[in-house]
């Protein structure tokens, strides 16, 4: 089982898992460590192979990272609310299909079904791993870093998503993550989760998209869907107060569900 370092922050409340981008970490959910952390027990994850978690002992596929998200969530004893931003939605999806018993309630951020839902994507994305190849972290960042905020980001948050992808990203992690996105495409699963979700998307997501959120949002059965004003495909970071306002409101309505249920 690889290694899996993980970034915590409170001490009492619903667990929440944060599942980061593909060329991101732990690092990218410090807004979220620090504003949740009154109200939950926030845990952020490195994905396998990334920042300072082990490389994978070999190849890993959508399913291999979900069940090393469900791994981080068994080790704290309970079952956790999910936030997944961009491919870290992707593969909270796929967790609430393999391991329902696991998850409480998704946020799904800036995401997608998977880019497997179009040839042109699945290349593009499968071709990332080679470009890190050839230019390393540092320059792969630099070239990819700015796409993922509004052009009117600051310039500090701006050197802060670049600094965090070039941190985070190396392979093979990067390359099966790569692969694993290409081949994804989870259409056909929504339907099938129970989750209650909260699909979120910054208005100038430029990456992924508002298209790609309201087909998630129309393809799942419990969920509700938002915007978020002034933000790129990192909202959460963008827009830190904004998103951390919905994920609250999010986490206290599933939460009370849960409790009157039981």
């Amino acid at each position: 089982m690889t290694t899996v370092h993980v970034e915590e922050a409170g001490a009492e409340g619903p667990l929440l898992l944060c599942l980061h981008g593909i060329g991101s970490s732990s690092a990218a959910f410090a807004p979220q460590l620090e504003g949740l952390a009154p109200y939950a027990r926030v845990v952020a994850w490195d994905a396998p192979g990334y920042a300072k978690s082990a490389d994978p002992e070999g190849p890993l596929d959508l399913d291999g990272f979900v069940d090393a998200a469900a791994g981080v969530i068994r080790s704290y004893g309970s079952s956790a609310h999910v936030l997944g931003v961009s491919w870290g939605g992707v593969i909270a999806l796929r967790l609430a299909v393999r391991h329902p018993e696991l998850v409480d309630s998704l946020i799904v951020a800036d995401s997608s079904a998977g880019s497997g839902t179009d040839p042109e994507k699945a290349a593009g994305m499968r071709a990332r791993a080679t470009e890190l190849a050839e230019v390393g972290p540092r320059a792969f960042a630099a070239q990819r870093g700015p796409r993922l905020v509004s052009p009117d980001a600051p310039a500090a948050l701006v050197e802060r998503v670049v600094d965090t992808m070039a941190g985070a990203v190396r392979l093979p992690g990067y390359g099966y993550a790569a692969e694993a996105m290409a081949g994804a495409d989870l259409r056909t699963e929504l339907p099938g989760i129970a989750a209650p979700t909260l699909v979120v998307c910054g208005d100038r997501d430029t990456v992924t998209g508002v298209e790609a959120s309201q087909v998630l949002a129309g393809g799942l059965h419990k969920t509700a869907y938002v915007i978020v004003k002034d933000a790129g495909h990192l909202a959460n970071q963008e827009q830190p107060e904004r998103f951390n306002a919905w994920v609250l409101s999010h986490l206290h309505i599933a939460t009370n569900s849960r409790t009157q249920k039981g």
